[in-house]
C-alpha cells in the first residue's frame, strides 16, 4: 500500500529570547502557508530510490532533498527496528535553505509515511525527536501538526545551555504556548530571490555565538510586541496592527542581526512591498525568503517584489495561511 503526504511551507517571523536570563532560550513565532507546499509518495518494497516528478529542478535542490530523505528514512527505520525498504516519489518541492522550512517538512513527511506504513501512531513532536528536528524553533513541527499561527515557548536552559541554530542543536522540540487560526482572507506575498543563502552551516553557528546573548531589554520589548500587539491582532483580525508588529520586529532582537547580515536585495524587496501598500513586510528566518501582508492589493505587492528581484529572479507568489496540518493519505 502506497502512502502520500501533503505538507506546507511556513514563515518564521522571529526568534523571541536569545538572552536566556529568565531561564529559557529561543521561542518563536510563525505562520503556516498554503503554498508553496511539498507532496511526497512512499512505495514499500523498494530500493531506496528517490524520484522527482518536477522538471528542470536545480541539482543542489535535488541533492538537499535526497540527503534529507535518506537521513530521515534511516533514522525512522532504525527507531522502528525495521528492514523495510521504500522508494520515494517527490511530486512537488519548494526551495531548500530558503527560510521556508523545507528541511523540517521533508524529514517529518518521511517519518510520517514510514511510521504510517508500519501502523505506528505518533504525533509530530515524537517524529521530530526521531529525525532530529526542532532543536531551536518549534514552528515547523507545530505547522506540520496543526497549521495556523503559532508561538512556541523555547527551551529550558536545563536542556539547552547554549545559543545554537536548529542544525547544531540536539534539544527536543519546544512546547507550543499559543496556536490560532490565521485570517485566511489576508494575502501573504512570498518572494524568494535566487541568491545564495548568506548564512548557513558553520557560519550560522558562529553568528549565534558572536551576537548572543541579545540585550535583555530588546527581548523584553520584543516579547511585549508579540504578547500585546501581534497575538491580539490575529484574534481580532486587525491587519493594520499585525503589520505594524511585523515592521517593528524587523528592527530589534535577533531579527535585527539576521537582517543586517543579508544581501542588499532583501531590503529592496521589503521596501518595495511596503511602498506598494503591504501593511507589514519582513524576512522569514535567515532568508532569503521575504513576505508581505495585505488585504487590498496583493497583485500590486507581488509585482513590486518581482521588480525588486529584477534579473536575479526567483520564486514569487500570492498565498494565504493554512490552518490545518499535514494531510496524510
Amino acid at each position: 500500500m502506497n502512502g502520500r503526504i501533503i505538507t506546507s511551507s511556513r514563515l518564521h517571523l522571529t526568534l523571541i529570547d536569545l538572552n536566556g536570563e529568565r531561564g529559557r532560550l529561543d521561542g518563536g513565532v510563525g505562520i503556516t502557508l498554503k503554498n508553496p507546499n511539498l507532496i511526497i509518495k512512499a512505495k514499500p518494497n523498494g530500493e531506496f530510490k528517490t524520484e522527482f516528478e518536477e522538471k528542470n529542478l536545480e541539482e543542489n535542490l535535488i541533492r538537499e532533498y535526497s540527503a534529507k530523505i535518506e537521513e530521515a528514512a534511516k533514522r525512522t527505520l532504525s527507531y522502528l527496528k525495521s528492514i523495510e525498504r521504500f522508494d520515494f516519489i517527490i511530486e512537488k518541492t519548494f526551495p531548500a535553505h530558503s527560510g521556508l522550512g523545507s528541511g523540517t517538512q521533508v524529514s517529518l513527511a518521511i517519518a510520517k509515511l514510514i511510521t504510517g506504513f508500519h501502523g505506528t501512531e505518533m504525533d509530530s513532536w515524537e517524529l521530530a525527536r526521531i529525525v532530529g528536528r526542532g532543536g531551536t524553533s518549534g514552528i515547523g513541527v507545530a505547522s506540520f501538526e496543526y497549521g495556523g499561527f503559532i508561538v512556541d515557548g523555547g527551551h529550558s536552559k536545563k536542556e539547552k545551555t547554549d545559543f545554537l541554530p536548529s542544525s547544531a542543536s540536539r534539544a527536543s522540540p519546544p512546547p507550543v504556548i499559543a496556536r490560532y487560526d490565521f485570517p485566511e482572507d489576508w494575502n501573504i506575498i512570498v518572494a524568494v530571490p535566487r541568491i545564495d543563502r548568506q548564512v548557513s552551516g558553520r557560519k550560522e553557528v558562529n553568528i549565534f555565538q558572536e551576537y548572543c546573548p541579545i540585550p535583555l531589554e530588546e527581548v523584553e520589548r520584543l516579547s511585549h510586541i508579540i504578547l500585546m500587539k501581534m497575538m491580539p491582532s490575529v484574534l481580532e483580525e486587525d491587519i493594520e496592527s499585525f503589520g505594524e508588529a511585523i515592521n517593528e520586529i524587523q528592527r530589534i532582537g535577533f531579527k535585527r542581526v539576521e537582517r543586517k547580515l543579508q544581501h542588499p536585495i532583501i531590503d529592496k524587496i521589503i521596501d518595495n512591498m511596503l511602498s506598494t501598500g503591504a501593511v507589514g513586510a519582513g524576512m522569514s528566518s535567515f532568508g532569503p525568503a521575504v513576505y508581505g501582508i495585505t488585504d487590498t492589493n496583493p497583485k500590486d505587492v507581488l509585482k513590486a517584489a518581482k521588480e525588486a528581484m529584477g534579473d536575479v529572479g526567483g520564486l514569487a507568489l500570492i498565498t494565504n495561511a493554512r490552518n490545518s496540518g499535514a494531510k496524510y493519505e
